[in-house]
């Protein structure tokens, strides 16, 4: 499961820049790990991916029609963008959104 270790490496990665105070880092932890889920997800469907980048998989999966609504939260808020101030406009932990997403999608993907 080579997606599950790089998962949940980026949430550990993510857990640990929040720890020391950089949301920012975290934000993007978070967004990578979704992106690998998704991911995931498509190849499972056997259908390809064309980006490189886990915000672009993010805004694209919003365009699925038929997202089950935890997905599409999850998702929704991982695509938030930052006030000037650098911070969320809503209090959200986009590290538990990752794993919302996952769990989504991938039942029993979130488990440790």
């Amino acid at each position: 499961m080579d997606w599950k270790i790089k998962f949940d490496d980026e949430l550990q990665t993510a857990a640990d820049a929040r720890a020391h105070g950089n949301q920012g880092q975290a934000r993007v932890c978070a967004r990578r790990a979704a992106g690998i889920v998704i991911r995931e997800y498509y190849q499972r469907r056997e259908i390809s991916v064309r980006t490189s980048s886990a915000y672009d998989l993010l805004m694209g999966f919003l365009e699925i029609p038929d997202l089950p609504a935890a997905a599409r939260q999850a998702v929704e808020y991982l695509t938030l963008r930052v006030t000037e101030e650098f911070k969320l406009p809503v209090a959200v932990d986009l590290v538990m959104e990752a794993r919302n997403l996952a769990e989504s999608l991938l039942p029993g993907a979130s488990q440790r």
